[in-house]
């Protein structure tokens, strides 16, 4: 009979140390045959790949406006900002609408994507400083590293990817 008590013990102990250890959902997704994550906190949803209209004078990774029932939303080609090779697009092609909060304001911004894959859930634990060198692109565009399955996947920052203030410098 105690040593059901124990073994009870022991298990709420894990599931109370699990309980108080924070965990964040990624939505994870490839590009250029890389496999990002961004927070889902930021994603308001996710639409298929289309019907983009080009906007003349911008910069290259702009790759043009949706119109998003009824509001004017810009598309960001995530390859051309991480100074990449354009990706090709498939049936599987996405565009991943991003809210982002600025000066009180809500904005959307719409990122490309080849492929969403799925959301997974990261503990605290499992997520491990950006590195300062080793990737193909800027660390600043890098939040941390998730450890899934001993592989590491590079979370984004989609704040900083997406930074008005630096994209309206760029289009300036």
């Amino acid at each position: 009979m105690q040593k059901q008590t124990v073994q009870q013990d022991a298990s709420s102990d894990i599931a109370s140390g699990l309980a108080n250890e924070n965990v964040t959902q990624f939505l994870t997704f490839k590009l250029n045959a890389e496999v990002y994550g961004i927070n889902i906190l930021n994603i308001k949803e996710i639409i298929d790949y289309g019907n983009i209209t080009q906007v003349p004078m911008m910069p290259e990774f702009i790759a043009g406006v949706i119109n998003l029932r009824g509001s004017v939303v810009p598309v960001v080609d995530l390859a051309l900002r991480f100074s990449e090779a354009p990706s090709k697009r498939t049936k599987r092609s996405s565009i991943v609408i991003i809210e982002l909060e600025d000066e009180e304001q809500k904005l959307e911004i719409g990122i490309t994507v080849d492929v969403v894959n799925e959301v997974l859930d990261l503990l605290s634990s499992e997520i491990k400083p950006t590195p300062s060198f080793g990737t193909k692109i800027r660390t600043d565009f890098i939040s941390g590293m998730g450890k899934v399955d001993d592989q590491l996947l590079v979370l984004l920052d989609i704040e900083n990817i997406l930074s008005i203030a630096e994209l309206s410098d760029i289009g300036a």
